[in-house]
């Protein structure tokens, strides 16, 4: 197991290298990128998120007017740029440079871990992901995590009484909460539970406190755990159906097959049945959609969550470089989630192997 693990290990690097390589060109060439945004910036005819970066330092020093004799004050859409303002915003960005030198340039950075700066927000890329890491980590596991902890047993449950009435409640229920979208249900518990109009039993915003740094260890897991309530509600509740329907499925189906038949004929006991044999193969389906469904709600899943109930994590960080051609912050978050997938998948190839321990990867290497 020791070797399959490390050739999986080995095969991330390639893995990474192949999806850098396609969206690097991909996003490259792409229209509107970040000297676009500058120019369009300092003519006065940038709109939507790009405003944000309008006070930067290296925005303000292209913003000053060059001494060619043709008065002070910022740069007019009418006026159109000099050649030199545009060069010297091409140098700025690196743009000055062929795309092939720009590729590998990065490549050579990312084996250190240097990911940059940012084109507009004036920091450090990793110095950026790492403050937002905790937020996006806390969304997508405790999410995911209490999705499969209700929907196995739910699922489970609803298998051994196909049909009855508890299968068929429980399956309009959930049919119902899925369709209810996860941004439209947070505006719903702010509404209710955080001020909105009724009481205020949640706080409206932020991972923690503002007074969190002085608090003692456990009210400040307290306090971490009290700002995650309505977040992890809004995106758990719409979580369950999918996941519960396919548990349920994989036990019907296990449950048909003949060694069933045959274990229950011998007379065994139902429990050892159902949890002894048909668990740990039925599990497998489930056990390897883990780390897509956690990649999904770390990534785009949290994305309005962080935006309604501001939490500043890597799925608004992202949005945000990509409407403003941040290309640095781009293909930071892209390395990160990438690798976090890939290692993803190696963890769920070893709970295969707790499921059913019968599964040997380095007998099929």
């Amino acid at each position: 197991m020791l070797a399959y693990i490390l050739r999986r290990l080995l095969f991330v690097i390639p893995t990474l290298f192949g999806i850098m390589v396609l969206n690097f060109f991909i996003i490259q060439t792409a229209p509107g990128g970040p000297v676009e945004q500058m120019i369009a910036q300092l003519e006065g005819t940038a709109v939507g998120a790009t405003e944000r970066f309008s006070g930067s330092a290296s925005g303000g020093e292209l913003m000053r007017q060059p001494e060619q004799g043709e008065g002070g004050g910022a740069y007019r859409g009418a006026r159109g740029l000099p050649k030199e303002i545009i060069q010297r915003i091409e140098r700025m960005y690196g743009f000055d440079k062929p795309i092939h030198e720009r590729f590998w340039l990065m490549l050579r950075n990312y084996v250190v871990l240097d990911f940059g700066d940012s084109f507009f927000r004036n920091r450090r890329v990793v110095d950026l992901v790492i403050e937002k890491l905790p937020v996006s980590i806390s969304l997508g596991l405790w999410t995911t995590l209490l999705v499969y902890f209700v929907s196995i047993p739910l699922g489970i449950r609803k298998a051994i009484s196909d049909g009855s009435r508890f299968d068929v409640s429980t399956s309009s229920l959930l049919i119902v909460l899925n369709a209810i979208p996860a941004f439209l249900f947070s505006i719903l518990l702010i509404v209710l539970l955080a001020g909105g109009t009724y009481v205020k039993w949640f706080p409206l915003r932020g991972l923690v406190s503002d007074d969190w740094a002085t608090l003692s260890l456990g009210a400040k897991i307290a306090n971490y755990l009290w700002h995650m309530v309505l977040p992890i509600v809004s995106m758990v509740i719409g979580g369950f159906a999918g996941l519960t329907f396919l548990t349920k499925n994989s036990f019907i189906e296990e449950i048909g097959k003949q060694y069933v038949l045959t274990a229950r004929a011998k007379g065994m006991n139902e429990k050892r049945v159902l949890y002894g044999h048909v668990f740990r193969n039925a599990m497998l389906i489930v056990i390897a959609g883990f780390p897509a469904a956690f990649i999904g709600v770390l990534f785009t899943g949290s994305l309005l969550t962080e935006v309604i109930f501001s939490l500043d994590g890597l799925g608004l960080l992202g949005f945000e470089a990509a409407i403003n051609r941040d290309y640095p912050i781009i293909f930071g978050t892209l390395f990160v989630f990438s690798l976090i997938a890939l290692i993803m998948g190696i963890i769920g190839d070893l709970a295969y192997t707790v499921v059913d321990p019968r599964i040997d990867f380095e007998a099929r290497g």
